[in-house]
């Protein structure tokens, strides 16, 4: 679930493909179309009669960053024995607000966007994981020329972030470990290419972000790391479902294709930082230099999922409905499901 120039000329070019919030781009199908499910994901199931090529997955994705991206950069982007319409968004909350209403069937997020979407009782559930190993993705950055030098001098300053985004739940828990609340703050709320415009212009005082922005503004703008590492945030992204979409047999079927599928692609960027770094810089049109530092902090391991999941989100609803930001907690338990689980290998 990675996660500042709007002012650049070169900036422009980066959010041309970063900034597209919902307009479909392009589309895979197979060249077998009578591929079923069973043959694509190499197991039997229920479903094992479905032709897949008969079915239309609707994905939401975060445009260079996310799955369409890291699928052509493996070789895998064609393999996908189903018809494909991708949907473009700036982050995780719009993605699974897209979702709920039925034009998004699946797609990745972090950790705090299911929160945020259970809460306000939307259709959804995580039906795949990934663990971040390192736990250094998201950051809270100032500007170069900052004076801020610790979190607590955040206190009564502006920090930009995305609601419901996983950078809300990391900077919640920078704010809790300094002994500050989101009351000390002043929280601004917007998306990353706007955030990007408030932070290099001086209109905000820190920003909580995700790769590639981190290495992006580190590089070019000389901004800060204030605060990353694994002892804040969750070491978890997910990929979230329609319930709708679960419950549509042929649907699911290609969910647990594409699934299977895109956990191989995570392997590969794993294993291979120097060639996903590469076609990272070309999707997205920052220097390879950026994205190279990127691709080395956003690998992150295909898991399944289990009573560890379901408690790490438990413990995010906890955490935002006691500071107030989200309107009730939710039993998290009822918007997670593992009936993918052996999409994952070894599952």
């Amino acid at each position: 679930m990675n996660h500042r120039r709007k002012l650049l000329a070169f900036s422009a070019i980066a959010l041309a493909g970063l900034t597209a919030t919902a307009c479909s781009s392009s589309s895979s199908s197979s060249s077998t179309p009578s591929t079923s499910a069973s043959a694509a994901s190499g197991s039997a199931s229920p479903s094992s009669s479905i032709n897949l090529s008969s079915v239309t997955l609707n994905v939401g994705d975060q445009k260079g960053t996310g799955a369409e991206a890291i699928l052509k950069a493996a070789g895998l982007l064609n393999t996908l024995p189903f018809h494909v319409s991708w949907s473009d968004f700036t982050s995780g909350p719009p993605m699974l607000e897209a979702m709920a209403s039925g034009s998004v069937d699946v797609g990745g997020v972090g950790d705090a966007p299911p929160v945020f979407a259970a809460a306000g009782g939307e259709g959804v559930e995580i039906v795949g994981a990934r663990e971040v190993p390192t736990g250094d993705q998201d950051a809270v950055l100032v500007p170069k020329g900052s004076t801020i030098t610790s979190i607590t001098q955040l206190k009564g300053k502006k920090i930009a972030y995305g609601s419901g985004s996983s950078g809300n739940y990391n900077l919640l828990t920078v704010l809790t470990a300094a002994g500050l609340t989101t009351k000390d703050v002043t929280l601004v709320n917007l998306q990353p290419a706007e955030a990007l415009a408030a932070f290099t212009s001086g209109s905000v005082d820190a920003w909580d972000i995700w790769p590639p922005y981190v290495q992006q503004v580190v590089a070019q703008d000389g901004a800060k790391v204030l605060a990353r590492g694994s002892q804040y945030g969750s070491p978890y992204s997910y990929e979230v479902a329609s319930k709708a979409a679960v419950a549509n047999p042929d649907k699911a079927a290609a969910i647990q294709v594409y699934l299977a599928t895109l956990d191989k692609a995570y392997v590969w960027a794993e294993k291979h930082p120097d060639a996903w770094g590469a076609a990272w810089a070309a999707a997205t049109g920052l220097p390879a230099s950026v994205t190279d530092v990127a691709a080395t902090v956003d690998s992150t391991t295909p898991v399944v999922i289990n009573s560890a999941i379901t408690k790490s989100e438990q413990g995010l609803v906890t955490q935002f409905y006691k500071a107030g930001l989200i309107p009730s907690a939710p039993d998290m338990s009822g918007y997670i499901t593992s009936q993918f689980n052996s999409s994952v290998s070894g599952g």
